[in-house]
C-alpha cells in the first residue's frame, strides 16, 4: 500500500495505491469473516469457496466489507505515521481506479485549524476586585433569622398581609369550575403574589371558618390558553391563620444555629466566608478575562464541523441536566414545554460554540508551546491527596478509577498548571 498527501486549505487529500495481490488480501479477509452467512446448495454452510459464492451471488458481493477493511488499515496507518495530522471530521472518500491490476482512491478530511497565536504573555489586564460590605454581612444574618423562625396558630384575629393561609378554594369561569382550580388545604402566604393578581388581596381581613367568593381576572400571558384574560370567581374558605416568628439575633440563637457562642463570632465567621467566596468569584473571572484577552488576539478559521461537534456536545450536555434536575424528561419535551426546538437552540448557541472551540484551540496550543504535561509523580502525588481526603488507601482509591476518571484527573491538572503559568507571566492591574 502507497500514499501520498496533498495540503489543501484546512483539509488534506491522502492518495492511495493499493495493488492487486493486496486487494485480493482484503478481499479474502472480508470472505473469512462473511462465508458463515451464505447458503450454498450442495456445501455445508461456511464451507463454499469464495469463487463459488462470488459466482452465485456476483462478483461485488464482498467488495463493500473489503473495502472497509482496506481503508481502516490504510487510514489508520497514515495517521500513525503523520500524528501532526488530527482529524476533526469524518473523512470523504472517492474511488478513482480499480482495475485488475491497482485500485486508487482518495480521502479527504478536514483537519485540526493552524492557529496564528497572539501574546499570551506580559499581558496587561484589568483586575476584578470585590469587597464584603457590611450589608451583605447583615443579609446572611437575616437569612439565618429566617431559617430558624417558625410558625404559630393565630385564632384570635382576621387574615393579614404575610400570613400563611391555609384554605379550601373552588373556581369558576361563567359558572363552571375548570380543571385545576379546586384544592383542599392549600398553604398560602398572603403577600407573596403566588396565586393570581388581587386573589391575595382581597382575602386580608377574612376569619378562620369564613367563606367569600373574590372576583378576579386571569393575566392576558397566562399559561392555559383556556383561561388567557377571562374573568374568574373563586370561592374560598379560610381553614387557619399561621404567622411566621422571627427571632432576634443574640448570642441563644447563635448557639442553637451555629458551633459559635456569640453574634460577634457568628458575624466574623460570615464575612470571613463571604471574603473567600468572592475573592475565588474574582480569581475566576480575572483568569476568565486572562485567557478571552489571549484568545481575542489569536487568529483561526474554524471549520463548520468542529462548531457543529459542540453544539451536539452541548445539547447532550443539556439533556443531562435536565434529565438530572426533572426526573429523567427528555429533551423533546423541555423543547416542547418552552416553545423551542434542537435547530433554535443550536442557531442561538452558534456564537458560543464557536468560542468554545477557539478557546480551547488557543489552550492546546500553549500548552504545546510551552510543553506543559503531568508528570507521574505529579500524579501520584494528586491521587494521594484524594485518598487522604475521603480517608482511604492509595489502592483503594485507584482501584475504582476508570480510564475516563483517569484522563478527567489529569486533564484538570493540566489545565490548573496551565493557568497558573498564564497567572505568572501576565499582571493583573487594579483599578
Amino acid at each position: 500500500m502507497k500514499y501520498a498527501i496533498e495540503n489543501l486549505k484546512g483539509q488534506v487529500k491522502i492518495k492511495f495505491t493499493i495493488t492487486a495481490a493486496e486487494w485480493d488480501g482484503y478481499m479474502n479477509t472480508a470472505y473469512n469473516r462473511n462465508k458463515n452467512k451464505f447458503t450454498i446448495p450442495g456445501f455445508r454452510k461456511g464451507h463454499a469457496s469464495r469463487k463459488m459464492i462470488e459466482k452465485m451471488y456476483g462478483g461485488g458481493v464482498f467488495f463493500d466489507d473489503a473495502f472497509n477493511f482496506c481503508f481502516k488499515e490504510a487510514y489508520t496507518k497514515v495517521l500513525d505515521e503523520n500524528q501532526e495530522l488530527y482529524p476533526v471530521d469524518e473523512p470523504q472518500i472517492d474511488i478513482e481506479k480499480f482495475d485488475d491490476k491497482e485500485m486508487k482512491f482518495t480521502a479527504v478530511v478536514t483537519v485540526k485549524p493552524e492557529l496564528e497565536l497572539g501574546a499570551y504573555t506580559g499581558i496587561k489586564v484589568e483586575k476584578v476586585e470585590y469587597t464584603v460590605t457590611a450589608d451583605e454581612v447583615s443579609d446572611e444574618l437575616d437569612r439565618a433569622r429566617e431559617r430558624a423562625a417558625r410558625t404559630i396558630e393565630v385564632i384570635d384575629r382576621e387574615v393579614k398581609d404575610g400570613d400563611i393561609v391555609n384554605l379550601d378554594y373552588c373556581g369558576k369561569v361563567n359558572g363552571v369550575a375548570f380543571k385545576g382550580g379546586t384544592a383542599e388545604k392549600q398553604e398560602l402566604t398572603i403577600g407573596s403574589h403566588t396565586f393570581i393578581p388581587g386573589f391575595e388581596e382581597q382575602m386580608v381581613g377574612m376569619k378562620i371558618g369564613e367563606t367569600k367568593d373574590l372576583n378576579v381576572k386571569f393575566p392576558d400571558e397566562y399559561h392555559s390558553e383556556d383561561l388567557k384574560g377571562k374573568d374568574a370567581v373563586f370561592t374560598v374558605t379560610v381553614n387557619g391563620i399561621k404567622v411566621k416568628e422571627v427571632p432576634e439575633m443574640s448570642d441563644e440563637l447563635v448557639k442553637e444555629i451555629s458551633r459559635f457562642d456569640t453574634v460577634d463570632a457568628y458575624r466574623e465567621d460570615i464575612e470571613k466566608r463571604l471574603t473567600e467566596s468572592k475573592t475565588k468569584q474574582a480569581e475566576m473571572e480575572n483568569e476568565n478575562k486572562l485567557i478571552e484577552a489571549i484568545v481575542e488576539a489569536t487568529k483561526v478559521e474554524i471549520p463548520d464541523c468542529m462548531v457543529n461537534t459542540q453544539l451536539d456536545y452541548m445539547i447532550k450536555d443539556l439533556e443531562a441536566r435536565i434529565g438530572y434536575m426533572y426526573g429523567g424528561m427528555k429533551i423533546a419535551d423541555y423543547f416542547k414545554y418552552t416553545g423551542s426546538s434542537e435547530e433554535q437552540y443550536k442557531q442561538e448557541n452558534k456564537e458560543i460554540a464557536l468560542k468554545n472551540v477557539k478557546t480551547r484551540l488557543v489552550l492546546e496550543e500553549i500548552i504545546k508551546k510551552e510543553n506543559l504535561y503531568v508528570t507521574d509523580e505529579e500524579f501520584n502525588k494528586e491521587i494521594a491527596g484524594r485518598a487522604e481526603k475521603i480517608k482511604k488507601s492509595v489502592e483503594e482509591y485507584e482501584k475504582n478509577l476508570d480510564f475516563r476518571q483517569i484522563n478527567y484527573i489529569k486533564n484538570d491538572m493540566l489545565m490548573k498548571k496551565l493557568t497558573d503559568f498564564l497567572k505568572s507571566n501576565n499582571t493583573f492591574e487594579a483599578k
